[in-house]
């Protein structure tokens, strides 16, 4: 039997069908983007729910599945998200993906003057956004001028869950790309695991490094492991 479009019953509920003090885009246009809890905003992203629940329901319950965090939710990769969110097709997981993309991008675009490094807490606070919500293992370096000033910082590998391969000649290569204005550098690299405790391979490389940057006049300060909970410092630990 044939129904009228317009009173047809949809399987999936739209911001449009909540009611008005519930729907997302009206109250961001009357308050502003940043009155939005995040499952507000997570709502916005996929546009409708599916049949019996609505898309702030289906926002709230990705958002519990990441303990509440979107930097959890972040981690996961897209095919994840769609595996375990019933009602989360492709194309909202991929828009979500978008946006969080698209918030970092823009955070990592606005100008800084050039920090100085004081500690691990201070290359934890610079280094966190790139490495803290990662599913796989990088291994950066961080140069620095004679005053500790951060001149760059460099991605040397990318690898698996579990570990990365080090290249110590690709490393001081880079390092020296750079010239004589490097003094000193930071190694560090993630454990997406949520370990903090450094391996014996770890321990292994970073020895290796630091003999190294001796050979060449350059200082390794500190080596750091970066989790989604926080980090280790070899040079706190008195390990370097």
């Amino acid at each position: 039997m044939k129904t009228d479009s317009a009173t047809a019953v949809r399987d999936y509920v739209l911001i449009e069908d909540l009611a008005a003090d519930d729907r997302p885009r009206e109250k961001a246009m009357r308050h502003g983007i940043k009155s939005l809890s995040n499952a507000e905003l997570i709502a916005i992203i996929f546009g409708n729910g599916m049949k019996g629940k609505s898309v702030l329901t289906l926002s709230r319950e990705l958002l519990s599945r990441s303990n509440g965090r979107l930097s959890e939710l972040a981690r996961k990769p897209i095919r994840d998200i769609i595996k375990k969110n019933p009602g989360i097709g492709p194309a909202k997981a991929i828009s979500l993906a978008a946006a969080i993309e698209l918030g970092m991008r823009c955070r990592d675009e606005i100008p800084q003057e050039k920090p100085r490094i004081t500690g691990s807490s201070s290359v934890y606070e610079l280094m966190r956004g790139s490495m803290q919500m990662l599913n796989h293992e990088e291994f950066w370096i961080m140069l620095l001028s004679r005053s500790h000033q951060v001149l760059d910082s460099v991605c040397i590998s990318k690898g698996g869950s579990a570990a990365t391969v080090v290249d110590p000649k690709i490393l001081y290569r880079k390092v020296l790309e750079f010239g004589d204005i490097v003094s000193a550098i930071v190694l560090l690299h993630n454990h997406p695991s949520g370990n903090m405790r450094p391996s014996p391979e770890d321990d292994r490389l970073t020895r290796q490094l630091k003999d190294g940057g001796a050979l060449l006049d350059i200082r390794v300060l500190d080596h750091v492991i970066i989790t989604p909970s926080g980090y280790f410092s070899y040079a706190d630990e008195g390990k370097i």
